[in-house]
């Protein structure tokens, strides 16, 4: 009898597989905890990817889409410090006091040194720790430094910006080992490359990797090796060209990775995700520190609006993909919103790292939504809590506010218009105060931006420690 039961317990699902009723991942065994590699670009446009309809080679990237999820409503901040930081702590930059631009070259100040870092709980939890790559979040004191925060390995910049062939901002030189100022030759973008793939030779696979993989491409300054422009000698814009080329040389690495995780055997039981750190700049006040002026800006987000620097779709909503062989679908599109701050629940989780001394989180477990396809628990998207402006999505409604005066108030119900062409504001008064509502709670939970103490404090002694008066001789002559 009992054998007849299993026996038709077996038939079923079997029948359920043949009709497609068992997800992927409910299919499979329990995995063992995975390696995860989390490749970051820097200021990439939403179309600049193959899989988007560019024109730009993205080869490798373009495979993990396809035989990975392609994350269609994956939200990051709209700069690239806010980014970073909602991804190492799991919880808003506001709560912080980073939600405001960047860590300026100049600036002091870090990502607070209370918060629990994704690499300290996966560290915890024995995995092997690596920051590859852009860090950017506190360069002035060391105790801001990854080596600091959790990661046993480092290499690559600290700094949000960086000539890609010195390796330098403003003439200091930006390129650190394990804590430790490293003078090299090489195009930045490739040094990275071989680095992850040297860490990944290295590694034993029995040891569970974190391998944040964070490059500075395709961030401004505009730069390629001739052997990537003469790929593009077909693009007259010479930024266009340049950026262009950034991609491609980036995703040549990204393909060098995956091979060395294949040649390792660790490629079946690594989670890729892949994401830019914002949208693509549309302005050249947002490309950085480098003047781009008098550059065409070659960033491409696509259908959506406007681009880094802006709470708009097309700062915010950012190329992205999660790909784990046997585990998440091939081919499948997640058209749910998902945030950055997601990531450090749903991978410590996959990771068996327990929560607890981190803060109280943001971020919410989306495994299911990216394995199986299940609806995500997010509901609510914050794109930034500032003194100044602030957006918030709940639903389908989202609604931007520019609280300086003259004041703006934009709603968009982005379910029917993700270009957030049409304001709907004034025909929904009670969605318009309900979402003002929840941004004035946040508002109230929210530490000071660090950069406006750090610009006052610069300024002040300026502006308010000497006297500006005409010289006498000038005044005389301009006396009537």
């Amino acid at each position: 009898m009992r054998s007849a039961r299993l026996a038709l317990a077996f038939a079923l699902v079997v029948a359920a597989g043949s009709f497609g009723w068992v997800p992927l991942a409910a299919a499979q065994p329990a995995a063992p905890r995975p390696h995860i590699v989390y490749i970051v670009s820097d200021d990439q446009g939403w179309k600049d990817v193959g899989f988007h309809g560019s024109s730009i080679r993205t080869p490798n990237i373009d495979q993990l889409a396809q035989s990975g999820a392609r994350l269609e409503q994956f939200y990051a901040q709209p700069m690239c410090t806010p980014s970073r930081a909602a991804l190492m702590t799991g919880r808003y930059p506001h709560r912080y006091g980073l939600q405001t631009l960047v860590i300026p070259s100049a600036g002091t100040y870090g990502l607070a040194t209370d918060e629990w870092l994704l690499p300290q709980a996966l560290k915890e939890a024995g995995y092997r720790t690596a920051i590859v790559g852009k860090w950017h979040l506190g360069h002035a004191d060391r105790k801001f430094w990854p080596r600091q925060r959790g990661f046993d390995y480092q290499y690559g910049p600290m700094l949000g910006e960086i000539d890609y062939f010195t390796h330098s901002a403003h003439g200091t030189r930006d390129w650190f080992r394990n804590n430790q100022p490293v003078k090299e030759q090489g195009y930045a973008t490739q040094l990275l490359g071989k680095e992850a793939v040297k860490l990944i030779d290295g590694h034993d696979p029995t040891t569970p990797l974190f391998l944040y993989l964070a490059f500075t491409a395709p961030h401004a300054p505009y730069q390629a090796p001739k052997e990537y422009l003469d790929r593009y000698v077909h693009i007259a814009d010479p930024a266009r060209r340049a950026y262009a080329a950034m991609i491609t040389a980036m995703d040549d690495e990204i393909g060098r990775v995956l091979r060395a995780l294949e040649k390792r055997k660790m490629r079946d039981n690594s989670l890729v995700v892949f994401q830019s750190d914002n949208g693509g700049p549309r302005s050249a006040k947002f490309t950085g520190e480098v003047d781009m002026s008098k550059s065409t800006i070659p960033a491409d987000n696509g259908p959506y609006r406007d681009g880094k620097g802006t709470l708009y779709e097309g700062g915010t909503r950012v190329v992205a993909l999660a790909n784990w062989p046997g585990r998440i679908q091939p081919g499948s599109v997640v058209d749910q919103p998902i945030h950055m701050v997601d990531m450090y629940p749903t991978l410590a989780r996959l990771a068996g790292a327990p929560l607890g001394r981190n803060e109280p989180l943001d971020g919410l477990d989306v495994w299911l939504t990216l394995a199986e396809g299940k609806p995500s628990p997010r509901e609510e998207v914050v794109y930034d809590i500032e003194p100044f402006r602030a957006a918030v999505r709940k639903g389908a409604w989202k609604l931007v506010w520019q609280a300086t005066l003259p004041s703006q108030v934009e709603l968009f119900n982005l379910a029917e218009d993700p270009a957030e062409k049409t304001n709907l504001a004034g025909g929904n008064p009670e969605k318009v105060a309900e979402l003002q509502q929840r941004i004035e709670a946040l508002a109230r939970e929210a530490v000071p931006p660090l950069i406006l103490r750090a610009a006052l404090g610069a300024v002040k002694p300026v502006l308010f420690g000497s006297v500006a008066l005409p010289g006498e001789e000038q005044a005389l002559e301009k006396q009537p």
